[in-house]
């Protein structure tokens, strides 16, 4: 399948072109050239030089990830970013990337995997960044105890053998939850002007623990790697349903 087709079909899947004002990542075609013929892809939450070499070594003509070699502007290709790029040059494999079209996507994105594994109905875009969303926000049926969302979140995320740390200050019995991925602590105020019980979240601030507190919302923090493996995986299935042969490439980082 030619690389072209690829980009612009991912693009289209995922909305890319609605986060360009938003997000300091440069989706898309990262590195490569604008044609190429694509028989096997690897995919990774992190373009780092051992994802970079991992790809290599597994005969991948393109590489997906979710952090990009490129995060805000660029002026010159060395140090860390030549070391990234230099193994996917050389070897002629692209780099394709999704950051925040990724986190947002309701149906293969990051937030949406989390909701999946919780169970959670009734669900609605959450998290916004200018007009765009980068989560989502349901109800579990059943409901959560501080508890059992934490026990969970460690029995099925890769969080490298780290507890999730839970700040439990909401209500006894969470049936409103919120998910931003990653980073996420940002939309605790938001989570609770919502009506939400928890914010599941991958890493913390110092601040979320006051901010929680004073919000009376219990947050989760279940680990940046773990909480954004999901749209990755996502793509990965999507892209073998286009014919093309795909691997995972799982370097969890316990963060």
């Amino acid at each position: 399948m030619d690389l072209q087709e690829i980009t612009e079909r991912l693009d289209d899947r995922l909305d890319t072109a609605a986060y360009a004002d938003v997000d300091p990542s440069p989706n898309g075609l990262q590195v490569g050239p604008e044609s190429a013929e694509i028989e096997t892809a690897a995919v990774a939450v992190d373009a780092a030089e051992a994802t970079a070499e991992a790809a290599v070594e597994a005969g991948a003509d393109l590489l997906v990830t979710h952090h990009g070699v490129v995060f805000g502007g660029m002026e010159r290709l060395t140090g860390t970013y030549y070391r990234r790029a230099a193994p996917l040059i050389e070897n002629d494999v692209a780099l394709y990337v999704s950051h925040l079209p990724l986190d947002g996507h309701q149906e293969l994105g990051n937030a949406a995997g989390v909701a999946d594994l919780l169970d959670l109905t009734d669900r609605e875009p959450f998290g916004e960044v200018g007009p765009e969303y980068i989560g989502q926000r349901g109800r579990a049926p059943e409901g959560y105890t501080a508890d059992e969302l934490r026990s969970t979140l460690e029995e099925s995320l890769d969080t490298g053998a780290r507890p999730v740390q839970v700040l439990d200050f909401g209500p006894e019995r969470i049936e409103d939850v919120a998910v931003v991925t990653g980073s996420g602590v940002d939309w605790i105020d938001e989570a609770a002007a919502a009506g939400a019980d928890a914010l599941i979240t991958g890493e913390g601030k110092q601040q979320a623990y006051h901010e929680a507190r004073e919000a009376g919302l219990t947050v989760v923090l279940a680990g940046h790697y773990a909480t954004e493996t999901f749209g990755v995986r996502s793509l990965a299935d999507l892209l073998d349903g286009w014919g093309v042969e795909t691997t995972f490439l799982d370097f969890p980082t316990g963060l």
